[in-house]
């Protein structure tokens, strides 16, 4: 679901903030997006509600980043019992003008797949802000 939906209160919003933060350190260039789904009704029907979705636009293509934009999902589950909500996991998505170029899930294996992907360099950083996001989201949820 867009980030922007999402941020709901201020604890929320300061951690969204706080993920447009740490992917700037990595990157400095982008521009955040905390609307990346448009208001389409199928595209609507895509969406994941347990997730917070950011887009990160680069300046133009990228080579070391082998795309344009990066979409960020943060996904999250909800312990019925302890309703505690935890982030299990980010998705990040490489897309240029032809479409997804790589992915990257921190749920399974850590591994990027994809045609084309990013520099080694780039999928440490990747993979690097994926490690404090989850960190972010999880930090206050395991006191």
């Amino acid at each position: 679901m867009n980030a922007a939906e999402q941020a709901l209160g201020l604890e929320a919003t300061t951690k969204i903030a706080a993920v447009v933060n740490l992917f700037k350190a990595q990157f400095p260039d982008v521009k955040a997006d905390l609307k990346p789904w448009v208001n389409d009704p199928d595209i609507q029907d895509l969406v994941d509600p347990d997730s917070i979705d950011i887009g990160f636009h680069l300046p133009g293509w990228s080579r070391l980043c082998q795309s344009r934009s990066i979409l960020v999902q943060i996904r999250f589950y909800t312990d019925p019992v302890t309703d505690l909500r935890r982030a299990i996991g980010v998705e990040a998505a490489g897309f240029t003008h032809l479409g997804e170029q790589w992915r990257l899930s921190t749920i399974e294996s850590w591994q990027f797949v994809g045609n084309t992907q990013p520099v080694d360099e780039v999928k440490e950083k990747l993979k690097l802000v994926c490690r404090q996001i989850v960190e972010l989201f999880n930090s206050a949820a395991s006191q």
